[in-house]
């Protein structure tokens, strides 16, 4: 799987450029701010129709344009593809996958990519958030079902929301506040199971990766945890929906006093262990690092053994973050498939790795 040449139009800070990968690692040159991540954002798109920097689609439109254009080339499942995506100011994102319209979820089935940036370093420390959201897209990417399920219980969570805090105003609202609750319960019901699912492979991925990383003297670990009232995470969707129920009702007076959505898989978390320690509390800088990348790491072979490819793999000015050791361990685990590395300067990145390098000023590509 890979992108054979992409073509911006109107796209961030690209008025118009074409870019050519090779099939193997690509290095992006450039000073800062010059667009070399406008270029991966374009790349990622083609996975999921979706920005990884922002919710808008409006943000992704260059100044003084009214609209914006990604046409890539693509090698997948054995052979050429072509993606468009459209966007155009006021109007609904328009996706193009060989001339046929698409929804964003399929573009799975076309485009994979696991994506890693600086942000990613504080997978271990931060809160669930940034865990949850490592899982969400690579679910929606090889469970194109999976996005569905997710964008529904974002606007059920979004709507109750909303009546829990105008309720008081509007004692109306708590009308239909039920119906949200059972709806989100539904939902939830069916991401449990498919993020414990992701979650147990994850484990099984990422430790013997880590072992190999630390020399075989750290052995990560990992526990999903979601809605504490949900015995088996890998149960029937009906059994856990009757659970979630089960916490909702013993929890329906605490959300209107406090305001908030207090039952559903938004506080979701995968916790890391290392060495038998909770990793957040008290691992070293060194440490978080080392699982963050075993982390995705395992994500990519994750991809491999779900459709015998190779997922695009974007590593956005990450290399620059890591010491030597780190840099050797990712640059040796790379082969196999396409990769996309942006970088300030080459740092040698190029002639380590026998890869290509593309160099990026002011929104042109040579």
């Amino acid at each position: 799987m890979r992108v054979k040449k992409i073509a911006l139009n109107g796209f961030r800070n690209y008025d118009f450029a074409v870019a050519e990968f090779d099939e193997g690692t690509n290095v992006i040159c450039g000073r800062n701010a010059q667009g070399k991540t406008n270029l991966l954002e374009a790349v990622y798109m083609l996975s999921c129709g979706r920005s990884f920097r922002t919710r808008f689609d409006k943000e992704l439109i260059g100044f003084e344009y009214s609209g914006a254009d990604i046409l890539a080339d693509v090698y997948s499942h054995e052979r050429d593809q072509t993606v468009n995506i459209q966007l155009r100011q006021g109007h609904a994102k328009k996706i193009m996958v060989n001339a046929s319209k698409r929804s964003a979820s399929e573009l799975a089935d076309v485009v994979n990519v696991v994506l890693f940036c600086p942000d990613d370093l504080n997978l271990i420390k931060e809160g669930a958030a940034i865990r949850r959201k490592l899982m969400d897209n690579a679910i929606c990417q090889i469970r194109p079902k999976y996005a569905e399920i997710l964008s529904d219980f974002n606007r059920l969570y979004e709507h109750k929301t909303r009546i829990l805090k105008d309720w008081h105003e509007k004692p109306s609202l708590l009308d239909t506040l039920d119906e949200f609750s059972d709806g989100m319960a539904r939902a939830s019901a069916q991401m449990i199971r498919y993020r414990a699912a992701f979650a147990e492979r994850l484990k099984k991925a990422a430790a013997p990766i880590h072992r190999d990383f630390s020399n075989e003297l750290e052995e990560l670990n990992m526990v999903y945890k979601t809605v504490s009232t949900v015995t088996d995470p890998f149960a029937s969707a009906k059994e856990i929906y009757y659970e979630i129920c089960d916490h909702q009702e013993k929890h329906r007076s605490a959300e209107l006093e406090s305001c908030q959505c207090l039952t559903g898989v938004h506080k979701d978390d995968l916790e890391i262990y290392i060495n038998g320690r909770p990793a957040r509390n008290y691992a070293s800088q060194g440490q978080t690092r080392t699982a963050a990348l075993s982390l995705k790491l395992a994500e990519r072979e994750i991809f491999l053994a779900e459709t015998g490819e190779y997922p695009i793999l974007l590593l956005d000015d990450v290399l620059s973050e890591l010491d030597v050791r780190r840099q050797e361990f990712v640059l040796n685990r790379i082969g196999g498939g396409q990769t996309l590395i942006s970088c300030c300067e080459d740092e040698g990145i190029s002639s380590r790795t026998g890869g290509k390098v593309l160099f990026v000023e002011k929104g042109r590509i040579s």
